[in-house]
């Protein structure tokens, strides 16, 4: 169930201090691509699920998409602009309530955090939904989250205040991937791209983990010296990777579903 945050009057003060357009337009495509790909992947729930990043040049300002748009609908142009107290500074509608409450505070909290992607995708919330650790180091896939993983063990039911999205904020410490029991799972970046490819990555480790566990049979696990291993050649070239990703996504939208960049 969703719930639509009000809409206060933009600041004139923000709307003329924005940042670079061209800058400010390619984090809209950038972003637009990653929902549009997301969608197509089944990642999105309904109209609910936010990705958001901040504004570049502008650590007090960050896009996130509007509470009406499925995020095979969204597009450059619709994205808006937010502050961090529930201002949309620009563009047309309003965020959806425990996206800005969850988004707003994980980036004023931890400003590392650049960009924040929030989804019920169906392997990575299974994951969430069971006891104990939720990604076995059993894939090589999931070795390149060794490390870099947060549980939030204590889920409160919709994030509708600040002290929801703060409560999530402290359990991160320094990991870049959080697994929400009984809810989801929150991928964090200090790019589109990086959050992008890590959230694809993190489903199809959890898939693959599904699956195997399906079988009925034990997951095959490797040591922890290997997995620090896998995790530490993954982390080398992660950010070559996931530019090119993203490339990649938005050279298949640009062909075959151009509207995502009106």
């Amino acid at each position: 169930m969703a719930h639509p945050i009000g809409a206060p009057a933009a600041s004139p003060a923000l709307l003329n201090s924005l940042p670079d357009a061209a800058a400010l337009q390619q984090a809209r495509i950038d972003l637009a691509a990653c929902f549009r790909m997301a969608a197509r992947h089944g990642l999105q729930e309904g109209i609910c699920n936010h990705f958001s990043a901040v504004v570049p040049g502008r650590p007090d300002l960050f896009l996130v998409n509007p509470y009406r748009l499925a995020f095979s609908e969204i597009t450059a142009s619709s994205l808006l602009v937010c502050d961090f107290h529930g201002n949309v500074v620009e563009g047309d509608g309003q965020p959806e309530a425990t996206a800005f409450f969850i988004h707003a505070r994980l980036h004023a909290a931890k400003p590392r955090a650049r960009v924040a992607f929030h989804t019920h995708m169906p392997y990575a919330t299974a994951l969430s939904m069971l006891e104990g650790e939720p990604l076995a180091w059993a894939g090589q896939t999931a070795l390149r989250f060794y490390g870099r993983l947060a549980v939030d063990e204590n889920y409160q039911g919709l994030a509708l205040d600040e002290r929801e999205g703060d409560r999530i904020a402290g359990s991160l410490g320094e990991a870049d991937v959080v697994f929400m029991k009984n809810h989801g799972v929150m991928v964090l970046g200090e790019t589109i791209a990086e959050a992008w490819d890590d959230l694809y990555y993190l489903e199809r480790a959890a898939q693959a983990q599904v699956l195997a566990m399906s079988t009925g049979r034990k997951l095959l696990r490797v040591s922890d010296e290997i997995a620090r291993r896998v995790a530490a050649q993954e982390a080398a070239g992660r950010r070559d990777s996931a530019r090119l990703h993203l490339n990649s996504v938005r050279r298949i939208l640009t062909r075959e579903e151009p509207a995502f960049l009106a």
